[in-house]
């Protein structure tokens, strides 16, 4: 029955297959089915011609289905021709190199200036060609006691020897130059000069491209020809490789076979009644095991579903009784498209099935106990089942690792958070339309989806970095935005939010690091509840009090304490300021800090949660430190922003130029977009108390195309720059203090046995 169970699995493309790792007495991993290394042989051929004639696998079969019938006679003329013309094109290209390094060696003799003919071929002359130092090898050959006489003849570094040996001597050039600088030249067998002998070359050259522009016709004709057919055999022997290797998976005996695997709770029946149909009571299907969901979405168990007794009974429902349970919201989704669906794993026997299983010694996982039957870790697939405008951020994901069945999806959270914190970093209108313009073209310029994803991620930087460009009121690092927009077209004195470069607004680069912080409160908190709800599905909340509330506890506890006025005189004033009203209150929301009883109430709970790091995890508590450190990591988010927006300040002070001017709330910088004004004259009612910079555009022609250098590459260092420092800063906090809160990214894809087919029909 193996053949039939195996092409009806494959057929329905469900069964992700568990390998049989030996444990079970009695059997052994299956053999392959006869055929396999042929198959495997066939396929192996199969791809090599698609790589000599560089057929692309997406090239578009529009000629419908390709016909594979007598498959291994086609493929054996294919096989010849292809070869052929290649052998043919090798030895062209061999032939070329080998004409080219010739060509390059006869440089040295083309300069020297004398035939090839009289460089060689004496009967009582010895002869060198080579470069070096003529007068080391003279001095050398002055040495020699064995030469008679001697001449040399040198052009540029290029020197040839002629020696008579003394008598009764023979072979004495190449000895006597031993010690000498000199690198000897192999003069080729030709009675021609040397440009005459490089001309012959040439043609020669000429002759063998053509004749490899010929075979690349015949190659491409072949690529024309074949393509199709290359592609379907492909396929089809990656099929039949499939089918025929699929056994060394399996649990065998001499009587029967055992092949275990996951597929979605709902298509069980389709597989049991397909295999059913195809080879009746000779296999039973049992599903063994459901991975289950609670009623917040969790995987909240794992329960065997088989019967009770060997070959007795029908799968048990699900924990409500259902069959089926509640779709996990996680991100995780089960493994289809129904969205009430989960997954099982199942197992098939060949042979009789009662007596099989009597047979291999092997029980039942039952509720009081019994032999474990599972093949492997028991660990189900994974299919990550997220919306469209997110899934392409399952590349930075699957960067540390695929979920497991039990994890949290964070793509979610990484779609929200990091455009959010590299749009924040750089927040300016043309930068992020670069990075736009940038992910966008990679999006739609490549077929990989590597790129695509990655191009995605990119567009969504760039978007995010167009919005906070906006509510800067920035654009290349000029106000433009703030004086058109915000001013001119809205009515506002200023853009909503503000970098804090100038001395006026400097109150805001003080709130950034006060957010910044508060934001690291808020994703740690994130994390560590995620770690808290996964604790509790699997342990318990006792454990998850310890384990991950401890952690929660002291977090919160600790940035509580801080932010109170409890031991007020030690504590910066910006905590206490940012958020208060009147001056130096970027957000003016009243908050001057919370009271000291809530400090003590903050510090007792830090207190508490290192305490229950020493009931619980107690190595963990050398930690302890990250509730302050993983959250002041967060500041970076601050120090990089202020130090791009720094950098193009810069890059445009020395272009456009700078002037202050005295202003009721301090000095205000502005940059010298039209004439530079002069000091202490009037600047919309304001005077100019000093000049930053004069600027190269306001210096002549000279320094005005200057300047165009300077803006330009300086904005491309700042662009390249905010790539490589915000995104890497982002994703460092996204790897580094989120993940390693909650995530392992241990899980593995769901891969069915089957194969979706594009050139072949299963007919």
């Amino acid at each position: 029955m193996l053949d039939d169970v195996i092409e009806t699995t494959h057929d329905l493309n469900l069964l992700h297959v568990t390998d049989y790792d030996g444990a079970w007495e009695g059997f052994e991993p299956g053999d392959p089915i006869a055929g396999a290394d042929a198959a495997a042989e066939r396929l192996v051929t199969v791809r090599s011609l698609e790589s000599i004639l560089d057929i692309d696998g997406d090239r578009d079969n529009s000629g419908g289905r390709v016909d594979t019938d007598n498959l291994a006679d086609r493929l054996e003329r294919v096989r010849e021709a292809v070869n052929d013309c290649d052998d043919r094109r090798d030895d062209l290209r061999d032939e070329r190199r080998t004409l080219d390094e010739r060509a390059s060696a006869m440089a040295p003799l083309e300069t020297l200036g004398i035939d090839l003919d009289l460089l060689s071929g004496y009967d009582s002359l010895e002869t060198s060609v080579g470069q070096g130092d003529e007068q080391a090898v003279r001095a050398a050959l002055d040495a020699a006691e064995d030469i008679e006489r001697y001449e040399t003849f040198a052009e540029d570094g290029v020197i040839a020897v002629f020696a008579r040996p003394a008598a009764g001597s023979s072979d004495v050039l190449e000895d006597a130059l031993v010690g000498a600088e000199f690198a000897a030249i192999e003069v080729p067998d030709a009675e021609e000069s040397p440009t005459a002998y490089l001309d012959d070359l040439d043609d020669r050259r000429a002759e063998l491209d053509r004749e490899t522009e010929s075979v690349e016709a015949e190659l491409d004709e072949l690529r024309e020809e074949h393509g199709d057919f290359l592609l379907a055999a492909e396929e089809q022997l990656t099929i039949e490789v499939e089918k025929r290797e699929i056994p060394l998976a399996f649990a065998t005996t001499n009587n029967a076979f055992v092949a275990e695997g996951w597929l979605p709770t709902e298509q069980f029946v389709d597989l049991a009644e397909s295999l059913q149909a195809s080879v009746g009571e000779h296999c039973e299907v049992e599903e063994l095991e459901r991975a289950a969901y609670d009623s917040s979405g969790q995987v909240a168990d794992r329960e065997p579903t088989g019967p009770t007794e060997p070959g007795v009974g029908e799968p048990e429902t699900a924990a409500d009784g259902s069959g089926n349970a509640d779709e996990q919201s996680s991100g995780l989704q089960p493994l289809d498209d129904d969205s009430e669906s989960d997954d099982s794993r199942l197992e098939a026997d060949g042979g009789e099935p009662s007596e099989a299983r009597r047979s291999s010694s092997v029980e039942r996982s039952e509720s009081d106990g019994g032999t474990e039957t599972r093949m492997g870790n028991g660990e189900p697939p994974v299919v990550q089942k997220n919306p469209k405008g997110v899934r392409p951020f399952e590349l930075l994901t699957k960067a540390v690792g695929r979920p497991s069945y039990a994890e949290f999806d964070p793509t979610i959270i990484l779609f929200l958070t990091f455009p959010l914190m590299f749009g924040f970093m750089i927040g300016d209108v043309g930068y992020g339309l670069i990075y736009s313009g940038i992910g966008y073209w990679m999006y739609t310029g490549f077929d990989s989806d590597t790129f695509q994803r990655f191009g995605a991620v990119a567009l969504a930087a760039g978007i995010s970095t167009v919005v906070f460009g906006v509510l800067y009121g920035e654009i290349f690092g000029l106000h433009l935005v703030s004086t058109y927009l915000w001013e001119g077209v809205v009515g506002l004195s200023h853009a909503p939010i503000e970098k804090g470069l100038s001395p006026a607004t400097s109150y805001w680069a003080r709130t950034w690091f006060v957010v910044t912080a508060l934001f690291g409160v808020l994703h740690l908190n994130l994390a560590w509840t995620f770690e808290f709800i996964e604790e509790y599905t699997f342990h318990g909340f006792a454990d998850a009090l310890k384990e991950t509330g401890s952690w929660l506890l002291a977090l919160n506890g600790l940035w509580v304490f801080i932010f109170s006025r409890l031991f007020d005189g030690s504590k910066p004033d910006l905590l206490f300021e940012v958020f208060a009203s009147g001056e130096g209150a970027a957000f003016e929301l009243g908050f001057t800090g919370f009271p000291s009883w809530v400090g003590i109430v903050g510090g007792v709970a830090f207190l508490v949660g290192a305490g229950l790091l020493v009931a619980g995890p107690t190595h963990e508590l050398v930690e302890i430190h990250q509730v302050l450190a993983h959250v002041l990591s967060y500041l970076r988010i601050a120090a990089v922003l202020l130090a791009k927006a720094g950098m193009a300040f810069a890059v445009n002070l020395l272009f456009f130029g700078v002037y202050a001017t005295e202003s009721e709330s301090g000095a205000e910088w502005h940059f010298a977009l039209g004439k530079m004004p002069e000091l202490n004259s009037m600047y919309h009612g304001h005077e100019v108390i000093e000049i930053l910079g004069p600027g190269l555009i306001h210096q002549g022609p000279l320094f005005v195309a200057l300047g165009v250098l300077v803006l330009i590459v300086g904005h491309l260092v700042v662009l390249l720059l905010g790539i490589t420092s915000a995104g890497i800063q982002s994703i460092r906090l996204e790897y580094f203090e989120f993940f390693t809160k909650f995530y392992e990214g241990s899980g593995t894809t769901y891969k069915p046995f089957g194969y979706a087919r594009r050139f072949t029909t299963d007919e």
